[in-house]
């Protein structure tokens, strides 16, 4: 048994929370998990994890010992991936965590990204906004797209590098009274109006639910949805199948463009923008994956392209 190896073990434990599924994620059984973290106690001389009958967490040195674990497989993999890539061909996986509303977009940009180099290997994981920063805290993610503002966490949490990708509209989405072709973007209409209809929202935990919330505070009206969910698969589905509308933005309503029997109406009054952004850890060493995607997000044809996908939808 390496050390190594029961460090991941321990960074498995604080991610799940429970010797038992810690270990199923590791592919090993629960009493291989216990003695290799005991070997670990002792080799630091100290304890490192809160024993009881169920996990009760790790002690202040088992924290300690945590983030210390986190850099050092974190050097490990950069190692790896420097050791298998050639100069212009990046070899690995690039962990991408994802807000629900901007996966359609985080599907272009990894497909892209593979596209470009075959040797990357994108894993994309839906997550909440505090999943993401969690995430690219403790070096488990390379990647985070997300809502800018929350992002960017002011003056007092500016530990994130930030690349604008493109800036979201929004659409109020319902069945067309007539099927075509494809989906239609119609005429504007007032939030204050879309408040009238019968909505399927995101739940209030979501943040992109906070953002529509507050549309329709400054427009000077209140929403109780008769539905929600806090999948944007359910949500699309919803109205595909019943008589609701719902808010989507323009990344949502661009992946649902070949649905003929629906249309999407641009929201005005008040005009919505949310900026959305990628986002890594700035004082990590990036990796030879994490370079290569930086790029592709820099990149002006790409960036073109997010905005067609995303904005008024016309063209």
């Amino acid at each position: 048994m390496t050390s190594l190896a029961a460090l991941r073990y321990l960074l498995a434990l604080n991610e799940h929370r429970h010797f038992g599924r810690a270990a199923q994620a590791c592919h090993i059984t629960q009493p291989a998990l216990s003695n290799a973290l005991k070997a670990l106690e002792e080799e630091f001389g100290t304890p490192i994890v809160k024993r009881g009958r169920t996990y009760a967490g790790l002690t202040p040195e088992g924290e300690r010992v945590l983030q210390a674990a986190q850099r050092m497989l974190h050097e490990q993999a950069l190692l790896k991936q420097e050791l298998a890539s050639s100069a212009d061909q990046p070899r690995g996986p690039l962990a991408l965590g994802v807000v629900p509303t901007a996966l359609p977009m985080a599907a272009r940009f990894a497909a892209q990204l593979q596209a470009r180099h075959p040797g990357i290997a994108p894993v994309v994981r839906s997550m909440s906004s505090r999943e993401i920063e969690e995430g690219l805290d403790d070096l488990s993610l390379d990647l985070g797209l997300g809502f800018a503002e929350r992002l960017a966490g002011g003056k007092a949490r500016p530990r994130f590098e930030l690349l604008p990708q493109y800036t979201e509209h929004y659409f109020l989405v319902r069945r067309a009274a007539r099927a075509a072709a494809q989906l239609a973007v119609g005429a504007p209409l007032r939030w204050a109006e879309a408040a009238r209809l019968p909505l399927c929202l995101l739940t209030p935990e979501m943040h992109n639910r906070s953002l529509v919330d507050s549309a329709f505070e400054r427009a000077g009206v209140r929403v109780q949805p008769v539905m929600e969910t806090n999948s944007v698969l359910t949500l699309a589905l919803a109205v595909q199948a019943g008589d609701v509308a719902s808010v989507l933005p323009g990344a949502l309503v661009g992946a649902v463009r070949s649905q003929g029997e629906l249309e999407a109406l641009p929201l005005v009054e008040p005009e919505m923008l949310t900026p959305l952004a990628l986002a890594c850890l700035g004082q990590a060493r990036p990796s030879r994956t994490l370079q290569a995607a930086l790029a592709l997000a820099a990149d002006a044809q790409w960036l073109a392209q997010a905005a067609a996908h995303s904005g008024l939808l016309r063209a």
